[in-house]
């Protein structure tokens, strides 16, 4: 069992090694991420590369979490003593041959490879050489991520030797339960999981309440689409949210903590499994930690990808053994939650930050945000913007610097329509609200909600109301069918913006449509019904003028619906060379008869039969003329 004392010389030693060492360290993006984008076989190359060369003494390769921009994966940052940081981006094995031998060999990067060659720059607009130097990270803070694509997630001395455990110590040997709970109440600190709840609240009132047993809780369930946070931390920092679970089980007198996890995330999984078996050795974990006579243990439940086990109280339900519905409330789970025993439940984020409030203060965090949104927030950032990837701000960043500083702006020259937020629960930020502060209340008072931290970004191209409709589908198959408001209702809903998408609705259907959103919002049991109705309310209220052109005019105007769309040849264009009607599968784009007369020359011209056409785009793929648009 290690002691406090202990942890302290492993952190010392580790501090010692980084800044004393004389050794390379080659580091691999080996978050999901990046090992879909091809980073084992470049971590595999480097490995054996340096092996071949017998530097292994002198060059260490090992592997990282997220790192956070998903377009330049594989990444590979190299540490060199007394020099700085060099961020490698689409890497391959055959490049990472060349960065050994250049670069780990030679002394020079390979500056074609680099981040300087990513187009990103520096504040002073410099080619960046790392990562860090970019624009894009100099307005982010990262707390939650502060060891993401630092350290080795399987490797808990690295962890400890940022600090990690030093926060579990000092709550165990300084402080009491109430003191730990004040602390997290005066940081402001919300539950980073979508309501946006006080974590310090929470904890407080399930303390009080008399059991012979209490639970802590952790949701990974993680389901919005598009959303990538909590997986991420899991992937990089897994110990992070094992310490801030063992502090909140100190804080409400619990022995037993459960991280419910879906079955989806296999990397998040087997790091969590080796984060608890490391944490059990080292006694962190288990019988009396630190000697304090404190027990405190960690299991694991993999969910089966219901998005309806993201409520509390179905998750719950779920980690029983039952079938994942949620259940009425009151009671509420701080009195009658897990096995009816009293229970608190947050998510991955909001551990995240715990033990940095606990070492570094709550008004440390507290100077972070806003007044009433205090700390930082991830974002997953995706869609139709330039950087994709995670992100962490100060609350009340406002939406230009997330989209055009830290995004990068729309690409091909689009224009930015709208973000979506916050999910299937959420709602879609205009670009009159570019510049409305990103924090819990301002979202909420444009109809919008913060959520989890899915950002998705769309342009021009996009169709609102297809995009509600397909927020909506999700909702639709994802309802757990207890209530009737549910999931009857939004199965109406979808109904009934299918007729809109399709040409086929009046204004009453309109009407109709916002009647039965405010129903649902108003009688459903559980969080996700009553939030169902928010991308399709949000999306009427800011793009009405879609709604009432699908309807009225019977046209999309994004070109997306393809009830409302044709495609049609443009005669000045086309040269008759016939391509697009060999490559159409549906046999719709025939020779016109009459043809035409250029240069003294008859041309053919091609002609597209609106009843045959099935609207696939294969003609606009094949064209190389630009001939074929829509209408």
């Amino acid at each position: 069992m290690k002691t406090i004392a202990d942890i302290k010389a492993i952190r010392g030693t580790m501090q010692k090694t980084v800044e004393d060492s004389k050794v390379i360290r080659v580091v691999v993006g080996m978050a999901t991420c990046g090992i879909a984008a091809g980073a084992r076989p470049v971590l595999e190359a480097l490995s054996a590369e340096v092996k071949k060369k017998g530097l292994t003494d002198k060059i260490v390769v090992s592997q990282t979490g997220c790192i956070g921009l998903c377009q330049f994966e594989p990444i590979v940052d190299v540490y060199v003593p007394g020099q700085h940081k060099v961020t490698y981006i689409k890497m391959s094995a055959e490049k990472a041959l060349e960065v050994v031998e250049k670069h780990l060999v030679g002394g020079k990067p390979v500056t074609e490879y680099t981040m300087a060659s990513s187009g990103l720059s520096t504040v002073d607009g410099k080619p960046a050489q790392s990562l860090e130097d970019t624009n894009l990270y100099a307005k982010q803070v990262r707390v939650a991520l502060r060891n993401c694509g630092v350290i080795d997630p399987e490797n808990i001395d690295e962890y400890i030797g940022r600090g990690g455990y030093e926060a579990l110590g000092k709550v165990l040997t300084e402080m009491k339960p109430e003191d730990v709970i004040e602390t997290v109440l005066a940081s402001g600190l919300r539950g980073r999981g979508g309501a946006g709840f006080p974590t310090g609240l929470k904890w407080k009132l399930c303390r009080p309440n008399v059991s012979d047993q209490k639970y802590v809780c952790c949701n990974a369930d993680e389901g919005d689409p598009g959303a990538f946070m909590d997986r991420s931390v899991l992937e990089g920092d897994p110990h992070a949210v094992l310490e801030a679970m063992a502090i909140a089980g100190f804080a409400i007198g619990s022995s037993q903590g459960y991280i419910y996890v879906r079955a989806e995330y296999p990397i998040a999984i087997q790091r969590l499994r080796i984060a608890i078996n490391q944490a059990h050795e080292y006694g962190l974990l288990g019988k009396n930690i630190f000697g304090t006579g404190f027990d405190f243990d960690i299991d694991l439940r993999l969910g089966a990808g219901a998005f309806v086990c993201g409520e509390e109280t179905a998750l719950m339900t779920s980690i029983e053994g039952k079938r994942g519905e949620p259940r009425p409330r009151p009671p509420f789970p701080a009195v009658k939650g897990l096995f009816a025993k009293p229970s608190i439940l947050n998510n991955v984020e909001t551990y995240a930050n715990i033990a940095q409030i606990i070492v570094k203060g709550a008004d440390w965090f507290a100077g972070m945000g806003t007044e009433k949104s205090t700390g930082t927030k991830v974002f997953a950032l995706g869609g139709k913007i330039n950087n994709t990837g995670l992100i962490e701000i100060p609350m009340g960043t406002p939406l230009r610097t997330i989209i055009e500083d830290i995004g990068g702006g729309i690409p091909n020259g689009k224009k930015f329509k709208a973000v979506q937020t916050g999910g299937p629960s959420g709602g879609c930020i205009p670009a009159e609200y570019l510049d409305i502060p990103v924090d819990y209340e301002n979202l909420k008072s444009i109809g919008c909600i913060v959520g989890s931290g899915g950002m998705i970004v769309m342009d021009e191209d996009n169709c609102m109301v297809d995009i509600a409709k397909f927020f909506l589908e999700f909702t639709v198959d994802e309802s757990c069918g207890k209530c009737t408001a549910c999931r009857i209702g939004t199965r109406r809903m979808l109904e009934l913006l299918t007729t809109i998408t399709d040409g086929k609705a009046d204004m009453a259907t309109l009407e109709k449509l916002e009647d039965l959103c405010k129903y649902i919002q108003v009688n459903s049991l559980c969080a996700l019904g009553q939030t169902a109705p928010n991308p399709v309310l949000s999306t009427i209220k800011f793009f009405k003028d879609e709604y009432i052109a699908h309807i009225v005019d019977k046209k999309c105007p994004a070109g997306v619906c393809k009830a409302l769309m044709q495609y049609a040849i443009c005669e000045d264009k086309c040269v008759g060379c016939k391509m697009c009607a060999k490559g159409c599968p549906a046999n719709a784009i025939a020779v016109n008869a009459a043809g035409e007369v250029k240069d003294g020359k008859k041309l053919p011209y091609l002609v597209i039969d609106p009843a045959a056409c099935v609207k696939c785009g294969a003609c606009v793929a094949t064209c190389k003329f630009g001939a074929i648009y829509k209408k």
